[in-house]
Parts: structure tokens; C-alpha cells; sequence
């Protein structure tokens, strides 16, 4: 559906698997009004029955003795009150639970669409506006859905119930109270278009608000270290203005119209409270008569005046559906392919033909890329920083699309290839950790869930990390801290390799996988990769040359093209750009 269709409607297509639980919850609130609306009518016939004994309405249907009279009347009242309870309590129970259950839904299908979404669309967009979306905004809808949906149906049904009752008992009257409606009704729907582009500023004011605040707590650090804590707190200062003058905005709008409405009804309550006592007086109307009609006109005053804050609460909540459904609608670009390749299967063989990419239609990174990657070998890509050597490893887990080529995996395409089956047969040790707040042990088994402790320690000790994780407070079970901020660069990344070696895949992608450790820890993990590494493709991006001086092939990238390949004695015996950058790094020549 479009994303110009009213968010109301779309919402509706989005939730046509809760229509039935809505049908009855809207049942259930209508019969709720219907009894809750019953007491003023039951006064008229008590003072009906008062005024006429032997003559009122309850003596005509054959109820004739005055003490059966008012135990009949004290019995329907007694059922009225139980019945007006008994649908309050169920028209509660399911919007209450059919707004959990929407809010629950939409929060989950909106992530999981999230997830499927490629890279660049969180390159393009800061954490805290799709925070604000997945949480704020699916709160607001789901407030609207807990009280907000009952109270108009409620209103609306009060407005046709009252408005049928006058017609039959005074239709000489019913006008004045029932002229109001339409410039009530009118004034909200215009009320509700006037405020709905305003609402959906607040909304996006409030999602910068929270970008900022996440990107402030996750960059503490710096903050603190640059002593910008007044600057950013200025500028934190500055977007929350902007938040509060476009809720003021609309405070000012909304407040108005309660009282705006209390005027309107107060025409019609006067046009009734004085037209028919007259009428009553001169005996063209009954007493009974007249006390319903009151009260009924008073009864329309409460929901009406309800009615500014529920066409608040809606337009908060339409405002927050259009973004959450904005979000669903954003089109998915990388698209699974449907050939199944198990693990087990996989020898490991990569080939990159002819493949061109460049990153949000910029200067391409890479240009016309070949290379082979045979399986079960140690292959390296090196080469200065911006050559395109961490591209190589996105494009193979199809974190990205390339713009021209194909990428083989086992002569298989890998658009052709379950991105599951794909990125399983993939075990990737970045240079840039990310640790989830929780146990050591639980980061280390992030992906093979069902991990034993054994199998955890092994990998550890494989990754020269059981000795400092012993040594923590709580060895494997030690908390890490949000993105791991308790251990230090060279622990995550030891951490990082352990989780990658418990996956067991086929093929290993060490990106910079030592570039945050120490040259003695360095050496360990080597000596520890040696044995890993055997009868595994891995393929082994890094800066330090001296990573990867025993690949059995070693490519040299220089602006997205490929312009040396060999291995580390044939590469030193060219003389080429290799041998320069080996002779920097070992100190032979300066610069």
C-alpha cells in the first residue's frame, strides 16, 4: 500500500488478523455504552412511576401494584449495573490485550524487517531514529489502541443511541441537543487534518532527540576526552527546545478544544433544560420524560469533552504508525538466492570475476576485480588503507551488492546461494569487535548457541584467551559491558577470534584479526591459526605484512585493482610496491 494512503487504513491492512478480537472488543464496548446509558433512562420511570403510580409506563405494561413497581425497577437496575461492569471488564480485556499483542507484532515484524535490510540503509540513518521507530513510536500506537479506539467508539455510539432516544420520546426537541453534533463532528475531522502534519514533526523532533542521545552515551568517552560535555549538553539543550516549542504548539491547539466543545454542547443542554420544562409545565411533556431527556443531554457533555484528548492521543499515534509502516515498506535489496549449499559440503573455493562496486553510486572502490581463492589455502590481501580490501569480504557475505562481476563460492553464485547457508559456511573476525553486553562465555557462543562449556573453553584456548579469562572476576561467566567496554581492544579481539573458531566454518575471514593485540599475544595467535588454519580457506586481510608472510598466495590491492600477487619471497624478489611497504614495516627504509 502506499505510503501516501492514510495510516489508518494501512493499519487496518496490517492488522486484518486481529479483526475478529477487534469486532468483539468493539461489541463488547458498544453494549458497554448501551447499559452505562440505561441509569438515566431507569430514573425517568422511577419518578414516572412517583408522579402517575397506577398511570406510569410501568403500570401500562401490567405491572400495576406500586411495590412490584419499584421491585421490578430495583431488579432492572441491579441487572443494568452488573451488565455495564461485566462489559467494561471485557471491553478491557481485549483492547488491552489487543493492543499488547499489535504492539508485540509490529515491534517484531518491524525488526525483523530491519535486520533484512542492507547496510547502506543504516549508513544512511542514525541508531536513535530507528530506536525511536521501534520503540517510541510502536508505544504510541499501542496507547492509542488500549484507550484511545474504545473511547471513540463510545462516543460515536453515545452520539446515535442519544440521538435515536430524542427522536422517539421528543422529537420537537431533539434538535436542539442534536444540532451541535454535526459542527462537533466537523470540527473534529477538520481539527484532526489541521494538527496531523504538526504531530508528525513532533514525532521526528523526538527521534532526533533520541539519536542524539544514544550517539552521546555510546561516545562518552570522547566526549569526556575532548571536554565537549558543555557543548554537547548545548547542543542536546537546542533539540529538546525544538521538541518543547512543537509540543507547545500543540498543546495550545489541543486545549482549546474542550472548551470549545463544552460551548456547543451548552447551547443545546440550555435549548432543552428550558424548552422542555416549559413543555412539561404546560403538560405536553412528562416529568419522566423531561428528567431522561436531561440527563441524557448532560451524558453527551463527557464523552464529548474527551473528545480533544483522544483525537490527540489518535493523531500521536497515526503520526508514529505512518513511520513504523514507512518502515515495513522499505524495499529489502538484498534478496536471498534459493540454492541450498549445507556446511558440510563446502570446500571453501572463492572467485571474484570481473566485479566492480563502488558505495552509494560513488568513485567505484573496485574496478573490474579478479582473483581465486583456492580452498583449503591461506590467502592474504594487502595494501594501503582505502584500497578496497574490507570491501572484498562485504561483498562476498553479501553484506552489499556488487555493481558489476559475479562472486563465486564452490562454482555457485553466491546471489544464488540461502544467505544463510552462505554466511554460515563464513566464520569473519573483524577489526572492529563487537561484543554484546552479557557472560563471556555467551559472546564467545554468540551463533552456536547450543555450544557446551568444553567447546566455548577449547575455542578460548585455541584464541590464547583462556588465560586472562580465568583471571577475570568471574572467569567465563564475567559480565563484558555494553560493546564489551569492561576488557581491553586486544581481549575483545582474542574473544572475537575464539567466536569465530567455535562456529568451525569453512572458510576464515580475518579482517586486521590482530591489529589490537600485542606482538607477544600476536605471535601466540599465530603459532595457534597454524593449526586451524589447515585444510580451511582462509582468507586473511591485514596491514602488519608480517600477518601473512606464509600465505601460500598474497594479493597487493592499490586502488581497487589488483597490481601484485605471489607469495612473500616472490613478492619481496619483484622489488614492486610489496617489497617497499615490507621495507617500511621492518624498519629497512623510512617513509
Amino acid at each position: 500500500m502506499s505510503s501516501s494512503t492514510h495510516p489508518f487504513r494501512r493499519l487496518l491492512t496490517y492488522g486484518r488478523k486481529y479483526r475478529s478480537q477487534a469486532w468483539l472488543a468493539s461489541l463488547c464496548s458498544l453494549l458497554n455504552t448501551v447499559f452505562d446509558l440505561a441509569p438515566p433512562a431507569l430514573i425517568g420511570v422511577a419518578i414516572d412511576i412517583v408522579v402517575d403510580q397506577q398511570n406510569s409506563i410501568l403500570a401500562r405494561w401490567g405491572v400495576v401494584e406500586l411495590r412490584s413497581q419499584f421491585v421490578l425497577l430495583s431488579a432492572l437496575t441491579f441487572l443494568v449495573w452488573i451488565l455495564e461492569s461485566a462489559f467494561q471488564y471485557a471491553y478491557e480485556l481485549l483492547w488491552r490485550n489487543l493492543s499488547q499483542s499489535v504492539e508485540h507484532n509490529l515491534r517484531i515484524d518491524a525488526y525483523g524487517h530491519v535486520q533484512n535490510l542492507e547496510l547502506a540503509y543504516f549508513e544512511e540513518r542514525s541508531t536513535g531514529q530507528l530506536m525511536s521507530m521501534l520503540n517510541d513510536d510502536i508505544n504510541q500506537l499501542e496507547r492509542f489502541l488500549d484507550r484511545g479506539a474504545n473511547q471513540l467508539i463510545q462516543m460515536a455510539a453515545t452520539v446515535l443511541i442519544i440521538g435515536a432516544v430524542f427522536f422517539a420520546l421528543a422529537p420537537g426537541l431533539a434538535w436542539m441537543a442534536l444540532v451541535p453534533m454535526p459542527l462537533i463532528v466537523g470540527g473534529a475531522i477538520a481539527f484532526q487534518k489541521f494538527l496531523a502534519p504538526r504531530y508528525a514533526d513532533v514525532r521526528d523532533k523526538a527521534g532526533l532527540i533520541n539519536a542524539r542521545l544514544i550517539n552521546n552515551l555510546t561516545g562518552v568517552a570522547t566526549i569526556k576526552s575532548f571536554t565537549a560535555e558543555g557543548y554537547e549538553l548545548d547542543q542536546l539543550s537546542r533539540e529538546s527546545q525544538a521538541y518543547k516549542i512543537s509540543n507547545r504548539q500543540m498543546i495550545v491547539l489541543s486545549a482549546a478544544f474542550i472548551p470549545l466543545i463544552r460551548i456547543i454542547i451548552l447551547i443545546g443542554f440550555t435549548g432543552i433544560l428550558f424548552y422542555g420544562g416549559l413543555a412539561t409545565a404546560a403538560g405536553n411533556l412528562e416529568a419522566g420524560t423531561y428528567t431522561v431527556l436531561v440527563f441524557l443531554t448532560q451524558r453527551l457533555l463527557w464523552p464529548l469533552t474527551r473528545l480533544g484528548e483522544t483525537l490527540d492521543q489518535y493523531q500521536r499515534a497515526m503520526a508514529s504508525t505512518r513511520r513504523v509502516l514507512n518502515l515495513l515498506d522499505t524495499p529489502v535489496a538484498i534478496h536471498p538466492g534459493t540454492t541450498a549449499l549445507p556446511i558440510t559440503q563446502v570446500s571453501g573455493e572463492v572467485i571474484f570475476e570481473n566485479v566492480s562496486f563502488g558505495y552509494h553510486e560513488r568513485q567505484p572502490i573496485l574496478n573490474n576485480l579478479s582473483l581465486k581463492i583456492p580452498a583449503g589455502k591461506t590467502t592474504a590481501i594487502v595494501g594501503a588503507t582505502g584500497s578496497g580490501k574490507s570491501t572484498l569480504v562485504k561483498l562476498l557475505l553479501r553484506f552489499y551488492e556488487v555493481n558489476a562481476g559475479q562472486i563465486f563460492l564452490d562454482a555457485l553464485d553466491v546471489q544464488s546461494l540461502t544467505l544463510e547457508d552462505l554466511r554460515k559456511s563464513i566464520g569473519l573476525v573483524s577489526q572492529d569487535v563487537f561484543l554484546f553486553h552479557g557472560t563471556v562465555a555467551e559472546n564467545i557462543a554468540y551463533g552456536s548457541f547450543n555450544a557446551t562449556l568444553d567447546e566455548i573453553t577449547r575455542a578460548a584456548h585455541v584464541a590464547e584467551a583462556h588465560d586472562f579469562i580465568v583471571g577475570l572476576p568471574d572467569g567465563y561467566d564475567t559480565i563484558v559491558g555494553e560493546r564489551g567496554q569492561k576488557l581491553s581492544g586486544g581481549q575483545r579481539q582474542r574473544l572475537a577470534i575464539a567466536r569465530a573458531l567455535l562456529k568451525n566454518p569453512p572458510i576464515l575471514v580475518l579482517d586486521e584479526a590482530t591489529s589490537a593485540v600485542d606482538n607477544e599475544t600476536e605471535a601466540a595467535i599465530q603459532k595457534s591459526l597454524e593449526k586451524i588454519t589447515k585444510e580451511r580457506t582462509v582468507i586473511a586481510i591485514a596491514h602488519r605484512l608480517s600477518t601473512v608472510r606464509n600465505a601460500h598466495c598474497i594479493y597487493v590491492m592499490e586502488q581497487g585493482k589488483l597490481v601484485e600477487s605471489g607469495t612473500h619471497e616472490q613478492l619481496l624478489s619483484k622489488e614492486g610496491i610489496y617489497a617497499g611497504l615490507w621495507k617500511v614495516q621492518t624498519g629497512e627504509k623510512v617513509g
